[in-house]
């Protein structure tokens, strides 16, 4: 596996084990959580910053960064009422992310 592929991998892992859409949002969905609990905002919260370290590591391609694009995630955030789409953890999250896009070599 080439360098490149190897750090995009890392960084979908990283991603992966801390990603609150998969369990979480089917428990907001079933009722068993409010989409106002701290509990769950603090984790989405936590998830984006991993998120941003992952992207601002540097180590990604613009292909890379592209297939790590946040917007998808973050629009069901948004959308399920979970996150302010103005709450500073998305801005920050979609600033570094076009910043990393802008930096990166193809």
């Amino acid at each position: 596996m080439e360098p490149g592929e190897q750090a995009l991998q890392r960084a979908i892992s990283a991603i992966s084990q801390s990603d609150p859409l998969i369990k979480l949002l089917e428990q907001v969905r079933m009722g068993r959580m409010q989409r106002s609990d701290a509990g769950l905002r603090a984790i989405a919260i936590a998830w984006l910053g991993t998120y941003q370290k992952v992207i601002e590591a540097g180590a990604l391609s613009r292909q890379a960064l592209r297939r790590l694009d946040p917007t998808p995630r973050l629009t069901v955030l948004i959308e399920e009422g979970m996150l302010p789409s103005d709450h500073h953890a998305v801005t920050a999250l979609r600033s570094s992310f076009e910043s990393a896009l802008q930096r990166a070599a193809e």
